[in-house]
């Protein structure tokens, strides 16, 4: 039944703005009316809407106002130095420094590579990747380059 996430939205302040930083992360934009605008994530399977909207004053919480956007392993190894060529800073998370990152999320059987910015309203943003799922126990969160000297 279920396919996958065809949409999420975000609040933000400014929508010309806001379209500016996400065509800076190659998403198409594909509707834009008055105070809302759709990118798309993967042209016909997913989309992002953005509400020009008071809202964007909500607090922050990982429960709201943030979006993971699915990576291969291989593009979150150059995610970094992708990011900052586009002029976007990575963001401090789980205690990691932007220069720590990627970094490993690791809870049970699974292990995912993350870096963590912001979009221009403080909107939380991520680039993950799955590492190893179905296998493994608990463990500390650690950056991928220390994950792969550990695994490798």
């Amino acid at each position: 039944m279920i396919k996958g996430l065809y949409e999420a939205h975000l609040p933000v302040s400014n929508l010309l703005n806001s379209i500016k930083f996400y065509k800076k992360l190659d998403l198409e934009l594909a509707y834009q009316h008055e105070k809302l605008a759709f990118f798309w994530i993967e042209k016909g399977h997913s989309w992002l809407g953005l509400w020009e909207t008071d809202k964007v004053d909500t607090p922050y919480h990982p429960s709201l106002r943030h979006i993971a956007w699915h990576v291969d392993i291989k593009d979150i190894r150059n995610a970094k130095e992708w990011l900052e060529s586009k002029g976007i800073q990575i963001t401090p998370a789980f205690g990691f420094p932007p220069e720590k990152q990627p970094l490993v999320l690791l809870n049970k059987l699974n292990a995912h590579a993350a870096i963590y910015f912001q979009d221009p309203d403080g909107n939380s943003l991520e680039l993950i990747a799955p590492l190893r799922l179905g296998v493994g126990e608990d463990s500390t969160m650690m950056s991928l380059e220390d994950w792969d000297e550990k695994n490798n």
